[in-house]
């Protein structure tokens, strides 16, 4: 969508204009309305934390008048005429004349006191002396000095039931998991909050005779904070759908509230849950109210907090006032809502004007953009009369002439155009035979060059094999004289060195060989090739006969897998000569205990494949191309034939040769012999040295 409206204002003059004159009003409407909103919600939302901090101030005065009323209702009754004269009866006769237990009791329930009874100086039961059990108040200390007293305190469980069984009962609340409350082992609140009251009782001589004791628990007085919450949220002060709510916490337990457990169950109050651990940080641990938004159960409300101290000027709870957030959000997003339909109507008011006005210009720009595009398709096409006498009228003749002019131009270019066209053919046809007589000649003079590189080669290996031949055949003449002589000296002590005698003659002959492959290498025209029956299995097995004490000095392990049925043209001597090679190059290629793998299958029912396979070091892809190369190596002691002759040897006889080699994974050569032969004679009878002989 924002490409698409990218593109039309890019490629469209009327929406660019349009757009300059719409900017001011898209810049600057929404950053007015966005700065009316910010500030409208600052200064809201301070109003309501300056009236949720009235609203504890509120609380606070109505909680103390709640004190101070219960006291006063104690006053009224150790001042009235019923209770004096009962009480003086029994100060001066030392007997109970009128009862005054009932009288207590009957007060109790009309006030709306919890409990009420008579202590000595001491403390103790003003009937029963010896009854010491109730609290030990520091309001009874301060009575005597300063008269009646009241104040928060707290009672534990056992001294709510010294008083009375079923105060102890009354303040039982099993604490419900809150989110946002610290955490804590504790299960249930069976304390309780008590507004507790003194007022001392004097006799006819001012004497303090006894104390007048009164206490109202807070704990699920539900009338108490309903009390309270009449005062402090009267009708009107909150939005329609708000809520105002009063609590009081025992520590950070709601022992007693208006506070709904869910605002779907308003009747349900939140008693047992508690407060969060930011709230109770900041007003328990550090004594300070809290005036902000508030996580409250399960909703966010306007909040404030204060501590309550007790007698002994400890924190052991907190009041809170406060009401529901989000009816105040509700305001305040339809306030944000009704200007944004403010900023739409406006703005589609100016978007009708402004297109309105810029139609009369747009449209003969618009008629010289539609001749350009049809112009450029082809088209010989002209604006014409334009009703205006603006300056847009005067450019749109201005470019018809400019048309004209073009199209002269342009038909003048075209037939100047059409000449060079027609010279530039002809050039390239030249040089495009002279291109190819070029690429002839340097195709000829590359065939020359490998070819005098190639004669080189055979002529230099020619020369180097003609004396290697002259050196060693008569060495080898000696050493093949010697050995029959010795032969015929042992006669039939011969016998127990017979095969390596066979042996020696058998590798005096491999070098006489292998001067030959040498010089059939450097002059193969001199030399036609000899084929004969061949097995590659024995072949094989010859082969490992001469090179076994390599591989066992090196540790080389090897692997036959010799499955092959047929025989194959070639000459068994310059196969043997092939697989040495294969099998040296792989032992080189091996660092430490490998493994080299040879196996025969035969192929496409004509031929025999071999395969020689090895794990060591590899051949890098660089190399590859160039191990059949004469005198190519990458050792310091190689000459480099041993692949090349190899190669000529196994084309000699018509066989073909591959190799895939990976890097730190191995190497292996395939070879596909042929079936052809190509003198007819019985392998049983062929003997393997003969071409050498």
């Amino acid at each position: 969508m924002i490409k698409r409206l990218y593109t039309l204002i890019t490629h469209s003059l009327r929406y660019k204009l349009l757009l300059l004159v719409l900017f001011p009003v898209l810049i600057v409407m929404p950053t007015v309305i966005g700065m009316a909103y910010i500030w409208s919600n600052d200064i809201s939302y301070r109003q309501l934390l300056m009236k949720v901090n009235g609203d504890l101030s509120v609380a606070h005065e109505a909680f103390l008048r709640e004190q101070n009323s219960y006291l006063s209702k104690l006053t009224l009754l150790a001042e009235s005429h019923s209770f004096r004269k009962a009480l003086e009866q029994r100060f001066s006769s030392g007997g109970l004349a009128t009862p005054i237990s009932p009288l207590l009791k009957n007060f109790q329930n009309q006030e709306g006191f919890d409990f009420v009874y008579l202590v000595d100086g001491r403390g103790c039961d003003y009937w029963q002396r010896s009854y010491c059990e109730f609290r030990k108040s520091p309001l009874l200390e301060r009575s005597k000095i300063q008269g009646p007293s009241t104040g928060v305190e707290i009672f534990s469980a056992k001294e709510l039931s010294v008083i009375g069984p079923e105060l102890s009962e009354q303040v039982y609340l099993p604490l419900i998991p809150t989110s946002r409350a610290r955490a804590t082992d504790r299960l249930f609140e069976d304390r309780g909050m008590v507004l507790h009251s003194y007022y001392p009782l004097r006799n006819d001589t001012g004497e303090i005779e006894a104390f007048l004791v009164g206490g109202v628990l807070v704990n699920k007085d539900y009338s108490f904070v309903d009390r309270l919450r009449d005062i402090v949220y009267s009708k009107g002060s909150l939005a329609e759908d708000s809520l105002g709510t009063i609590t009081v916490f025992l520590e950070d337990v709601r022992i007693n509230t208006n506070v709904p457990n869910l605002l779907q169950s308003p009747g349900k109050r939140a008693l047992g849950t508690r407060v969060s651990d930011e709230v109770r940080s900041r007003v328990l641990d550090q004594g300070l109210s809290w005036i902000d938004r508030a996580f409250v159960v399960s909703e966010w409300y306007i909040s404030a907090y204060e501590p309550i101290v007790d007698v002994n000027g400890v924190r052991v709870g907190m009041l809170y006032a406060g009401f529901l957030e989000a009816p105040f959000k509700d305001i305040y997003l339809e306030g944000l809502m009704k200007l944004l339909a403010l900023f739409v109507a406006i703005t589609l008011f100016c978007v009708v004007i402004a297109m309105l006005v810029a139609r009369s210009i747009f449209k003969p720009i618009e008629a010289m953009a539609n001749v350009i595009s049809r112009v450029q398709k082809g088209d010989d096409l002209r604006i014409g009369w334009i009703k205006a006498q603006d300056e847009v009228a005067t450019l749109a003749n201005q470019f018809d002439a400019l048309l004209d002019q073009l199209g002269e131009q342009r038909d003048k270019i075209q037939l100047d155009a059409d000449e060079l066209e027609r010279k530039v053919d002809q050039r390239t046809v030249q040089l495009q035979r002279r291109t190819e007589d070029l690429e002839h000649n340097i195709k000829l003079l590359e065939r020359t060059r490998e070819q005098l590189i190639a004669k080189e080669k055979l002529a230099a290996i020619g020369e180097l094999t003609a004396g290697i031949a002259h050196e060693i055949n008569n060495p080898t003449a000696v050493i093949l004289g010697n050995m029959d002589l010795m032969t015929a000296e042992l006669g039939e002590n011969a016998a127990s060195v017979e095969q390596e005698t066979r042996l020696i003659i058998q590798q005096v002959y491999r070098i006489r060989a292998i001067i030959n492959n040498l010089l059939q290498y450097s002059r193969p025209s001199d030399y036609q090739n000899h084929s004969m029956a061949v097995d590659i299995n024995q072949v094989t097995t010859d082969t490992l006969v001469l090179v076994q004490y390599d591989l066992e000095r090196k540790k080389v392990e090897l692997k036959l897998d010799l499955q092959s049925t047929r025989r194959v043209g070639g000459n068994h001597q310059q196969f043997q000569q092939v697989l040495i090679n294969l099998i040296v190059n792989a032992m080189n290629a091996i660092s430490d205990q490998g493994s080299i793998t040879i196996r025969t299958r035969d192929w496409n029912n004509e031929g025999v494949l071999f395969v020689i396979r090895d794990n060591g070091c590899g051949i890098k892809p660089a190399v590859l191309p160039r191990i059949f190369d004469p005198f190519f190596t990458q050792r310091n002691n190689g000459t480099g034939l041993g692949l090349s002759v190899s190669y000529g040897i196994l084309k000699r006889f018509e066989a073909e040769i591959e190799v895939r080699s990976r890097v730190g994974v191995g190497t292996c050569f395939y070879i596909w012999f042929s079936p052809k032969i190509q003198i007819d004679l019985d392998s049983d009878d062929i003997d393997i040295f003969a071409d050498i002989a």
